[in-house]
């Protein structure tokens, strides 16, 4: 049975397999003081357009938005996040677990306002108590969103312009940054985000890496004695070649860029099929999820031959199901689930 249900569902792409079965042999030193992250580290900057950006390797998500979260913050402070943002939703309290409150915003299409971050500390700073209450410290987002929506060049600019007038950090999830980068019709960059935040990351996990996500701190910015607070939060990787090894590779002759496509064409391809159908979607997604509301004996009879994950209850006969395509999606497995499709629809 061919699976949608997320984008981390097969191992790495096999450029990056062939360098880690190349290198695998050769001695080096560990926590990532290897040629393979100073290689990988290069590349990032060079494709950032940005040389004095640092460059860490850790391994998964969670572990980065909590670190980068938890070392940017003062420990009076919170950080701010779209109401359906991954921090505040879907990490399991990891940010809380660390000390900091996570503080929900509206969200529009599971994005943030400019708009709404200053109301927000603007209310707060009005509030006669506030020295009472967990600090503004922070905004996060990630980019695509939770709902494979993309902020604009011109959204970016307004949360960066925003965030500095109130000395707000800016930080964006960048856990499927490829698919946002090689969506259609997107005007974001990585030297814009290198330009307008105060830190990103680059996913590796869900964008052909085996594992491994690089933290971004453009300007150098990160803070002292970053290193050790990395091994603090247990992040530390000894063998740190082993995320070098692939982000070098992933940014060889722009790997990432190119398989990232692929993700985006094979979503095209799930939406027509489902359009086709007769199918209502939940949100406009550009990027590689795909949210198709579905009746639920539909969904039941679908979830015999294809893999799909469950996003939310609709109403009460119908329920919001999440396609994912990605780097590695095949042509084959979109025709099991067009052939899927025309069966349970046909009966």
């Amino acid at each position: 049975m061919y699976s949608f249900s997320c984008d981390y569902l097969e191992g790495c792409h096999e450029e990056v397999l062939k360098a880690l079965t190349q290198t695998n042999m050769e001695q080096a030193p560990g926590y990532g003081a290897d040629r393979f992250t100073a290689e990988a580290v290069e590349e990032i900057r060079q494709a950032c357009q940005a040389p004095k950006a640092s460059v860490y390797l850790v391994n998964g998500g969670t572990q980065t938005n909590q670190l980068v979260i938890d070392t940017m913050l003062e420990p009076y402070e919170g950080v701010l996040t779209p109401q359906t943002g991954h921090v505040n939703v879907h990490e399991a309290g990891a940010i809380e677990f660390s000390g900091h409150k996570v503080l929900a915003l509206p969200q529009v299409d599971g994005k943030a306002k400019a708009e709404d971050v200053e109301a927000y500390v603007k209310h707060f700073y009005a509030d006669g108590n506030h020295e009472h209450m967990v600090f503004p410290g922070m905004v996060y987002i990630s980019h695509p969103t939770e709902y494979g929506t993309l902020y604009t060049a011109a959204e970016l600019k307004a949360l960066s312009e925003v965030c500095h007038r109130y000395d707000l950090t800016l930080f964006v999830d960048g856990a499927r940054l490829g698919y946002g980068l090689a969506a259609d019709g997107t005007d974001v960059t990585l030297p814009l985000l290198a330009q307008l935040c105060d830190v990103f990351y680059i996913g590796g996990t869900k964008c052909g890496a085996l594992n491994g996500e690089a933290i971004v701190f453009p300007q150098g910015n990160e803070p002292a004695h970053y290193v050790t607070r990395i091994k603090q939060h247990g992040a530390l990787f000894a063998k740190g070649r082993l995320v070098g090894v692939q982000f070098a590779a992933l940014f060889k002759d722009d790997l990432y860029m190119r398989i990232c496509r692929n993700a985006i064409e094979k979503a095209k391809e799930i939406r027509q099929i489902f359009e086709e159908a007769g199918c209502q979607f939940f949100i406009d997604s550009p990027t590689n999820q795909q949210f198709v509301v579905l009746d639920n004996a539909i969904m039941q009879k679908l979830s015999q031959y294809v893999e799909f994950g469950f996003w939310e209850a609709y109403d009460d006969t119908h329920t919001v199901v999440r396609f994912a395509s990605s780097w590695a999606t095949t042509e084959e497995g979109i025709e099991e689930l067009r052939k899927a499709v025309r069966i349970c629809f046909a009966e």
